[in-house]
């Protein structure tokens, strides 16, 4: 008898292993701001103000691209998958945390494509259960909510991956190259997004996670200690206390120091989106400008084929491990 999703079971060998790439989500229009603001916040409404603000930014940087370069992201994933692994086949989708395409219909269309083992990746290389369990939650809560009778799996960290250092130094070493001018090489600041400190001291090995990644891609750029400091950026509009530095507070002693050429990297981020393109390259540059120091950023890594490439590693070493 055929399984649910039109798998017989006699063909099990031949059913995908499916992929989810689980990320934060976006509005989907300037009028939808305010709506997604309080999927954030657990359906608590924001101030008109704040609403406002981001509805302001989002018009500024026209819109966020981040659903579709995720999905161009599993588009590329699923190919290298297929292309790359014997008789093995893979069905990847996109699941949003706050948006859609939620968490939940991804599990669904990878089940209805005949999956029976679905791996659920984080696209936070640097994982912690205390900061991004939202997202195992929402995908175990989905897998039973759905009666799914297939195997779910959520990656781990997986800052350590070569390929994903190697795709961040690679952007870095072609973005210190364009920004180098008669002044001499830019000074580096790798960034991630900040969280409230009450979050960040029940897992204090995510920062360390954050920091290695930061070391390890320098290491890999041949940047030397002295001209680079991991800092924190984006910072949420909460009474809490985050974490710091923040990016805008050091770029005076940056000045001070003698550095007018400042190149941001961030070593979270794995697509262009508002913390990125408003946060970074408006916020940040605005006020970088204001002192007299010229900003740059490294480019996100969205498809970068290597970067891809690193996908598909975590992919193969989650489905050893899974296989052991």
């Amino acid at each position: 008898m055929a399984a649910r999703g039109g798998t017989a079971d006699g063909d099990a060998q031949s059913a995908p292993v499916g992929v989810v790439l689980m990320t934060f989500g976006t509005a989907e229009s300037i009028d939808d701001v305010p709506a997604y603001l309080a999927r954030v916040r657990g359906g608590v409404p924001v101030s008109d103000d704040l609403a406002a603000e981001f509805q302001r930014r989002f018009a500024l940087i026209g819109g966020s691209p981040l659903t579709r370069i995720t999905r161009e992201q599993a588009s590329a994933l699923e190919e290298t998958l297929n292309r790359g692994w014997g008789g093995m086949r893979f069905a990847v989708a996109v699941g949003m945390r706050f948006s859609t395409p939620s968490i939940p219909q991804a599990l669904h269309a990878l089940y209805e494509q005949g999956a029976r083992r679905i791996l659920a990746i984080v696209l936070s290389p640097q994982y912690s259960p205390v900061v991004l369990g939202g997202y195992l939650r929402d995908a175990r809560a989905a897998h039973d909510n759905l009666a799914m009778d297939a195997e779910l799996r959520i990656a781990g960290p997986w800052h350590d991956v070569p390929l994903f250092v190697e795709a961040l130094a690679t952007r870095l070493t072609q973005a210190m190259s364009s920004v180098a001018d008669g002044s001499g090489p830019p000074y580096v600041l790798f960034t991630a997004h900040s969280i409230p400190c009450r979050v960040a001291e029940q897992d204090p090995a995510y920062l360390d996670q954050l920091r290695s990644t930061a070391t390890a891609v320098a290491q890999r750029a041949g940047l030397p200690g002295h001209r680079w400091r991991f800092v924190y950026q984006s910072a949420g509009h909460t009474a809490d206390e985050w974490l710091t530095p923040d990016v805008r507070d050091v770029l005076p002693e940056v000045l001070v120091r003698g550095w007018r050429q400042v190149l941001i990297a961030p070593v979270q981020f794995l697509a262009d989106h508002l913390e990125v393109l408003y946060d970074i390259d408006v916020a940040a540059r605005a006020e970088a400008a204001a002192l007299g120091i010229t900003l740059h950023r490294v480019e996100s890594l969205n498809t970068m084929p290597v970067f891809v490439e690193a996908l598909a590693e975590v992919v193969r070493r989650e489905q050893a491990r899974w296989s052991a």
